[in-house]
This record gives C-alpha cells, structure tokens and sequence, in this order.
C-alpha cells in the first residue's frame, strides 16, 4: 500500500520541484546521447527512431556512415522519428549498385520524391526518367561529341588556366599571401563551364575575387538539397509552406539561378538571329553548347515550336550542368591537392611523369608553355590519371545518390525492398570498405588503378561510382579528367604548394563534396620553372 501511495505522490512532488523533471529529463537526453556516440550501429529508440545517433554525429555523418556500414555489412536500415515515414535502406554494396543502377534500372526510377527534392533544376536530365530522360540525355550526348565543341572545350580550359589561374597564383606568391585553393578552384571552373555551356565568362577568376549571384545560388542549393536528406520531408515540406530556413534560402537561390539562365539565353539569342557571328575574335570558332545548338536550329530552320522547346530543355539543364561542370572539377582538384601534401610519394611519381612527357614548346612566349597538351597528350599521363581516380574513390564529388523502388525486390545483399522504398547509396563509404577495395582501402594508392603492363586499370562503375553506374554514367568524365589534369600539370609544372599547418580539412554537409573550411596553402614559385 506505501508504494501505491508512494507512486501516487509522484505527480505532486514534480509539480511542487519541477527541476527534479528536468534533471530526470536532462539525465535521459544525456543517456540516449552517449549511448548513440560509442555505438557502432544506432539505437532504434521508442518514438524518436534513430535520429538521435544522426544528431550526436552530425559534424562528421559521413565518417559515422563508414563505420555503420562497415559494422552492418555494407547494408543497413534507418528509421527515423515514429509517424514521419523516414525509412531508408542505406547501402554500400557493389552488387546492390550494379542491380539497382545497370541490371534492374526500371524498377529504380528517381522517382516523384527525388523530383520534389531537386525541384529547383526543374525538369532536367538530372531529376527525370523514362522517355523524356533519353531524348534530353541524347541531346547533351549529340553536343558533347561534335568536333568543333570539344576543340573549343580544351582552349577555354587552357586559356584560363594560362590568363587566369597562373598569373593569380604568381600574385599571391610574390605577396607571400594566404590562398583558399577550394575557393580558387571553384572560381575557375565555374568559369570556364559557363562558357562551354552557356558562351559567358562570368569573370570569377580575375584578381578582385568578384561574387556571382549564380554561384553562391548553386552553393546553397547544394546544402539545402542536402538538409532534406536528413529530415523527414513532412518536416522541411512545413519549412517551405512557412518559408523559413534553409527552405527560404533554397527558393532565393532557384530565383538567382532562373535569372541568370533566363538572361544569358536571352543575350545568346538575340545574338544568333543577328547572326553576329565573333570567329574572327577567337583563335578556335565560339562552339559552346548553348551557341552550337542554336546555330544548328537556325540552320535547320526548325519551327518556332521546336525551338521553344529546345529553350526549356536548356533553362532545365544549364543549371545541372553548371552544377556538376564545376564542382566535379573545382571540388575534387582541392581534395587532390590535400592528399597530395599529405603523401610526397605520389607528387614526385606524379613530377616525373610530367617530366617524361612534357611536349616541347618552341616559343616560350607562347600563351600554351604552361599549358601544352593537347587531348592525345593528356591521355599519356597515366599516373596522374590513376591519382585523380584513387582521390575520386576517396572523396567523392557526391557523396550520395538516392533511389526509390517502384515494386517489391530482392536486392543481391538478400534484402527486400517494397513499393516506395527509400534507397541511399553512400559513395563515401564504398572507397572506405576493406571488402571492396582490401585492407589499405584507406590509403591513397595510385598503383591500385595501373596494370603490371602499365596500362590503366578497368574498374566497373559500381563499383568506383564517382561517375555514376549505368545508362546514367556521366557525360562528362572525360573533360573533367582532362580539365583536372591541365591545371594540376601547370601548377606543379610552376609552383610548389603548401598547406598551411594546421589547417582542419574535412568535408562539408552538402550534396556536393566540398571541404567545410576551404583548403588554406602557401603558394612558392620555383625559381625555375619545370622540374
């Protein structure tokens, strides 16, 4: 009977010391904190699911998901908060990303909700399936093999490399100043992207470091993209109604990017039926995207009809395409140039190979000594490429992709998936797992990517998935890669980097891989410059 009484008296006694509740509630919260902090694989707790262990490692979530999924087996299910529908399967394996991805892609369509997610790039090659997917995708395919594209692809590449990236890297040394290289980076690849696509140099590489509203759009959008991931979407659905956020900043960033798209298009336009055309004011003929097509309508003479049409394709995918134009370059340059500061090794593998195969250039004073190769002597670089793989497999530009199952399935790992199934594919985590890559998986490693002939090494797209697996691989891969290796080559080729001690480098929370504190370096020019 006293402990009935005793039981009864509960609610009176937190009444009359309502801090006796909140010391009890601290002592909880404080449980369920340290318990998600040493657990390898997160607590399903009553009610709140497994948010809290998401919570606990939100400053480093895409290390915690190595360690989950190493301890799950490379397969693993979240449940979030009760009544919110956040269930995701979350996965690694490479025989999961070969069946979803190449093997059993209709039953893997990116779905209604990853439309609503990426609902800012609008109906694009990047957020649509089906027939509308392969007829745009077909369209970007016709204008990135076309001669005259890839000819002006690699003058702008080399062109800004040599009038802008050098002679800023020579300020900065001759200052002896601090540089953010990420920063750098990400200047100049948007740049240089928004001229292939778009036939604009928005001159964000030039010495005052000028902002671009389109830019710093694409930036947030990444990040907002990226927060939706994470919260259940009634959570940031309420967010958007409210307009409040991140929700708010993705909607000013949509309109910032619609304008600039919507303005440039417009300019290039009016630019064609003038037929103004400036081949005499470039040494390789203006044969940007945007420029290339439109040239090809007015030549074909095509119907008002099919024009308009091509103009909403292009307002969809400029976007997309500036997205991953310039942060599959810009990102995964800085990440490069960490591990390479990190491991001397590969520099000087790296130097050599230059070294061996640096094309002679007659005139120094050409505006190409920096800059020399032509696509056939990028191709001889071997090494170099097998390090920006091994980086790529290490810090990938994305570091999730996302599907959703349209009917039940059994995935290769044995498990079952249902009608609107979330699945997350965790790239980070695949270049970190010992039965994928063997037990120096953590090590960067260029020789894993070269055959004892010398030749490059063939890995299959689900298994180094940088570049997506599939119909879907993309489009881009080789320009990136060769962009990739112009500006490393004439860097090293110039400059010896330094990264400044103690400078914290890890990733940001972001549907792009970008460093969360930039990459700070010193930049020493080589009182001669080569090897």
């Amino acid at each position: 009977m006293d402990l009935i009484n005793w039981f009864a008296s509960i609610p009176t006694i937190l009444k009359a010391h309502p801090e006796i509740l909140v010391s009890i509630a601290s002592f909880f919260l404080l449980y369920i904190y340290r318990v998600n902090r040493s657990s390898s694989v997160p607590v399903n707790w009553p009610l709140i699911g497994m948010f809290p262990a998401m919570a606990a490692h939100v400053h480093h979530l895409h290390d915690y998901g190595v360690k989950i999924l190493a301890a799950s087996g490379m397969n693993f299910t979240f449940k979030g908060p009760w009544f919110t529908g956040m269930e995701l399967f979350v996965t690694c394996d490479p025989a999961n990303v070969n069946h979803v991805f190449n093997t059993h892609l209709s039953i893997y369509p990116k779905g209604e909700d990853f439309y609503e997610i990426f609902e800012v790039f609008g109906e694009s090659l990047l957020t649509t399936d089906g027939e509308k997917w392969k007829a745009q995708r077909k369209m970007i395919h016709n204008l990135m093999i076309n001669r005259n594209f890839r000819a002006y692809e690699l003058h702008v590449s080399r062109s800004k490399v040599e009038k802008g990236l050098i002679p800023i890297l020579n300020r900065f040394a001759e200052e002896k100043k601090v540089i953010d290289l990420e920063d750098l980076f990400m200047r100049l690849t948007f740049d240089t992207v928004s001229d292939m696509v778009l036939g604009v140099d928005p001159g964000c590489l030039s010495p005052e470091f000028p902002s671009h509203p389109f830019a710093e759009a694409l930036d947030v959008a990444a990040e907002a993209i990226f927060h939706r991931h994470l919260i259940p979407k009634s959570w940031w659905k309420v967010m958007k109604r409210l307009n409040i956020g991140k929700e708010r900043k993705l909607a000013i960033a949509g309109e910032k990017m619609d304008k600039f798209v919507a303005e440039t298009i417009a300019k290039r336009r009016e630019f064609i039926s003038k037929k103004k055309h400036d081949q005499t004011e470039q040494a390789v003929p203006r044969a940007d995207l945007l420029t290339t097509y439109m040239t090809q309508l007015a030549e074909n003479e095509k119907n008002s009809a099919e024009i308009e049409q091509f103009h909403q394709f292009l307002h969809a995918n400029a976007k997309n395409l500036v997205l991953a134009g310039r942060d599959t370059t810009g990102a995964s340059t800085a990440w490069f140039f960490w591990l390479l500061s990190k491991n001397p090794r590969v520099q000087k593998k790296i130097i050599e190979e230059l070294k061996a195969n640096w094309p002679e250039v007659e005139d120094e004073t050409s505006c190409n000594t920096n800059t020399p190769f032509d696509n056939d002597g990028l191709l001889k670089l071997v090494y170099l490429q097998a390090a920006l793989c091994e980086c790529l497999r290490l810090y990938p530009t994305v570091a999730v992709q996302r599907k959703a199952a349209i009917k039940t399935d059994v995935l290769p790992s044995g498990h079952t998936v249902y009608p609107g199934t979330i699945l997350i594919f965790h790239l980070y985590s695949m270049g970190r797992m010992e039965k994928i890559w063997g037990k120096d998986c953590m090590e960067f490693k260029p020789e894993r990517w070269i055959k004892d002939n010398g030749e490059l090494k063939y890995e299959p797209s689900h298994k180094f998935f940088a570049f997506n697996s599939g119909p879907r691989i993309c489009l881009g891969k080789d320009i990136s890669l060769n962009k990739m290796k112009t500006i490393v080559a004439a860097m090293l080729y110039n400059f010896r980097i330094e990264i400044v001690e103690g400078h914290v480098v890890e990733p940001k929370l972001s549907v792009v891989m970008h460093m969360k504190h930039g990459l700070k370096a010193r930049i020493i020019k080589k009182e001669k410059r080569g090897w």
